[in-house]
């Protein structure tokens, strides 16, 4: 004895007969939304990577920017550093002709009191032999000259002073 139960006594049956008519029904309706729901996440999606595209961009723009401020810094520092070079040799050769003058200064400084020393040292000489020899002449004029002959010799002395002075003064 074979049983057989018919279609509809089998309640997977009215499953599928309503799983069908429901998608009958809302099934356009509900193509509908999931396809506005993936157009509008792919719309989303297309607004994002321009996004990320515009910020390349400027990011790309913004690394030339700093790559060429830094290029033109780099020039600066190095026409600084020629500048603080050339300008460090001149201040060291001005320091070395001040230097040199100032020692030539100096150096005839040294030699103007040298000469002056010199000449002073000469003066006291003199002064010193002058004394010398006046004391070395009274003393032997007083012991070798007779009171006659050194008035006569006096005498010789006046009579001398008028031409010796009329010969300076000339």
């Amino acid at each position: 004895m074979e049983h057989h139960e018919s279609f509809f006594s089998d309640p997977r049956s009215f499953v599928a007969i309503a799983f069908v008519i429901f998608f009958v029904l809302f099934g356009k309706k509900l193509w509908g939304a999931l396809t506005a729901m993936l157009d509008k996440r792919a719309d989303d999606i297309r607004a994002e990577l321009a996004e990320a595209q515009r910020l390349r961009s400027e990011a790309e723009a913004m690394l030339k920017d700093a790559k060429a401020r830094r290029e033109s810094a780099f020039a600066d520092a190095k026409a600084l550093l020629e500048g603080a070079k050339a300008e460090a040799g001149r201040v060291a050769a001005a320091a070395a002709a001040d230097a040199e003058h100032s020692a030539a200064r100096r150096e005839r400084q040294a030699l103007d009191r040298i000469a002056a020393a010199e000449k002073a040292a000469v003066d006291e000489v003199r002064i010193a032999a002058a004394d010398i020899a006046a004391a070395a002449a009274e003393q032997v004029i007083r012991s070798t000259l007779s009171a006659d002959a050194g008035a006569a010799l006096v005498d010789k002395a006046i009579t001398g002073l008028t031409t010796a002075l009329a010969a300076k003064a000339a």
